[in-house]
């Protein structure tokens, strides 16, 4: 895929959380998995390989700094980190929080879904996912 090809290249509507020199945190806007966020490197890179040791350690400590925010406000089952880019092969972590009882739980986000979640606990989960995204923001900034 080209750069001019490449939707997290050219995205049309992100929720930006936080922006870097290096990278990006949106906040993927799914009712169902409120606690969903997503690390973009900013340059069009598709594999970890690509980015020098110094930016690999960054991107991991960003990702452990976010997962740790999620935990203390979440309060998830399970944090799943993803990395896969093999639709948009462009460098991008995936940080979803998981609970028992999300349409999905255990199986991935990406699997059929089983149930649905309380619309009240949805809300509440969307309100603690807020104050992960100022907190994000401020980490960041």
């Amino acid at each position: 895929m080209k750069k001019e090809e490449c939707p997290l290249c050219n995205p049309c509507d992100e929720l930006v959380v936080a922006k870097t020199e290096k990278f990006r945190i949106i906040k993927v806007p799914d009712v169902n998995f409120p606690g969903y966020f997503r690390l973009i490197w900013n340059k069009h890179v598709k594999e970890m390989s690509d980015l020098s040791v110094q930016d690999r350690h960054s991107l991991m400590d960003a990702l452990c700094s976010i997962e740790e925010i999620m935990i203390e406000e979440l309060k998830p089952t399970k944090i799943n980190l993803a990395e896969f880019g093999t639709m948009v092969p462009h460098l991008h972590w995936h940080l979803i929080a998981r609970y028992e009882d999300d349409p999905n739980f255990p199986d991935s986000y990406w699997s059929a879904k089983k149930r649905t979640t309380d619309k009240a606990i949805l809300a509440d989960r969307e309100k603690a996912a807020q104050k992960c995204a100022i907190r994000i923001a401020n980490l960041f900034s």
